[in-house]
């Protein structure tokens, strides 16, 4: 069994500094988010950020979308890494955050890549699906994690072959790993992994990185 490297504060201050390069919007972006207090857990890590964005680069992708958007750092993140013809559809319930999110948006100059769209992420994608707007080539879902599995059933249909669905916080503090465990959303959380472990539908890998990242490839 390989060993995992524990997570310290000393570590998490290294990786902020050298496990990503990030635009000066996306610093301030996650800096400022910080000033918010306890909810700025919401936020992603920066390395996350870069490794969404490499993917994004990895497989070729120029349409995709978030379900969770919040201060904007991992659609700022996608954005950047689109090609020009790029756009990503970004769909959250707060107006408040995402007006702030696109402060960090216009000032990295991607604003005009990112559609933003309020309202409930599930009513969303219905009607992204009713629209036949797919195939997307990425999907990133950091939302409330009692519709994980709604959500990743929509985006399966979404997203084209060969496409990238990602989730965040699936390791949700270590405490998925702990079966006595069974508040709502940690075991909404536990169920979505072992489904998509099994799921023929999707090649798939659960990595350490954050709150842990599940890449589900879609065949």
């Amino acid at each position: 069994m390989g060993r995992f490297v524990k997570a310290t504060d000393a570590l998490m201050e290294y990786l902020s500094r050298v496990g990503a390069r990030e635009h000066p919007a996306q610093t301030r972006c996650r800096e400022e988010t910080r000033a918010l207090g306890r909810i700025s857990g919401m936020q992603i890590a920066p390395e996350q950020g870069a490794f969404l964005a490499l993917a994004v680069k990895l497989i070729g992708a120029a349409r995709c979308f978030e379900v969770g958007t919040f201060t904007g750092y991992s659609a700022l993140s996608v954005a950047l890494a689109l090609p020009p013809e790029g756009r990503m559809v970004a769909l959250d319930v707060s107006k408040e955050y995402t007006d702030q999110a696109r402060g960090y948006w216009r000032e990295a100059g991607v604003e005009g890549k990112i559609e933003l769209r309020l309202g409930p992420g599930l009513d969303s994608l219905d009607r992204m699906l009713e629209a036949k707007e797919g195939p997307f080539d990425f999907a990133f879902i950091d939302a409330d994690k009692a519709n994980y599995d709604k959500y990743y059933e929509k985006a399966l249909r979404l997203v084209r072959p060969g496409g990238l669905i990602a989730f965040d916080n699936m390791l949700w503090g270590g405490t998925v790993a702990d079966p006595a465990n069974t508040d709502p959303e940690t075991s909404a959380i536990r169920a979505l992994n072992a489904k998509i472990q099994a799921d023929p539908r999707v090649d798939m890998a659960l990595a350490t990185i954050g709150d842990g990242v599940m890449l589900a490839r879609v065949r």
